[in-house]
């Protein structure tokens, strides 16, 4: 206490001038209108700065924040974007002459629409994957449609989900006819291009020209005759030479496919009733 007090006595006369400092200055810019409003000004000027430091000094230390905000809002407004685009080419969606052709000719069977929700179509063995299954009513050996065409046929069912053996597929042997002629054969796909697949043993008296229509037979219960397939691309000899052997160029553009239809037999369609 006594060093304290020892300090104070050695330094109280600095004290006491700068208390009379801080009085008078006071006193000046209390009473004086001049000094005042330049106090005021350089008052504000440096808390304005000060200010501006602390605002930026906030900003960086959450750019991070602002920066996940911005990218989260940009990804909404991407998302909002799509989803228009979307409704806005339903609306604007005119079907084509394949579309309402399909739709004809599948008028008068039971169909389970479906959403593709995996495909693949640079497989050897493509596989198709759509979100609906037995309980939907979906059995294995039923056909598959779309807008365009003939897409395969159901291979596996779960309880809400099925696996679909589509043309593009090695093991795919679908029953076709020529629309005009009515020449038939087995339409495989032999890997490559996923537009084309092939007709084998059509007869070589038969006559066929390019741009022929190619469609459904209907010798098989799981599609019924006439649903399109696709137009004959080029007419080449068979590997023997004895036949025919047609490229077809398909109707349905695998790597576009969204929506389908899963065709229900008319045994199914009797159990149900």
């Amino acid at each position: 206490m006594d060093s304290l007090f020892d300090r104070i006595r050695a330094w109280g006369h600095w004290i006491v001038f700068l208390l009379l400092e801080i009085m008078s200055l006071v006193l000046l810019f209390r009473f004086n209108a001049y000094q005042g409003s330049v106090w005021f000004t350089q008052a504000n000027v440096v808390a304005g700065q000060v200010l501006e430091w602390e605002s930026d000094m906030y900003a960086y230390l959450h750019l991070g924040e602002e920066n996940r905000l911005l990218t989260e809002a940009n990804l909404n407004l991407q998302q909002e974007n799509e989803v228009l685009r979307h409704r806005l080419a339903v609306l604007e969606h005119d079907s084509t002459l394949t579309e309402r052709t399909v739709r004809r000719q599948l008028a008068s069977v039971r169909l389970i629409p479906a959403q593709v929700i995996n495909n693949s179509i640079r497989d050897k063995d493509n596989l198709i994957t759509i979100n609906r299954g037995w309980k939907d009513g979906v059995r294995t050996e039923m056909g598959v449609v779309c807008g365009t065409g003939v897409v395969g046929i159901v291979c596996e069912v779960g309880r809400h989900y099925a696996v679909v053996l589509p043309v593009l597929n090695s093991h795919s042997s679908i029953s076709c006819r020529l629309k005009n002629s009515e020449y038939f054969g087995y339409m495989k796909w032999e890997g490559g291009s996923p537009l084309r697949a092939f007709i084998d043993d059509i007869p070589r008296h038969a006559r066929i020209r390019v741009g022929e229509l190619v469609e459904t037979s209907g010798f098989s219960r799981v599609f019924p005759a006439g649903i399109f397939v696709g137009k004959v691309k080029r007419v080449l000899n068979s590997d023997d030479g004895l036949s025919y052997k047609l490229e077809i160029g398909l109707s349905t553009d695998f790597g576009r496919l969204r929506e389908v239809s899963v065709i229900e037999s008319s045994e199914e369609s009797e159990k149900s009733e």
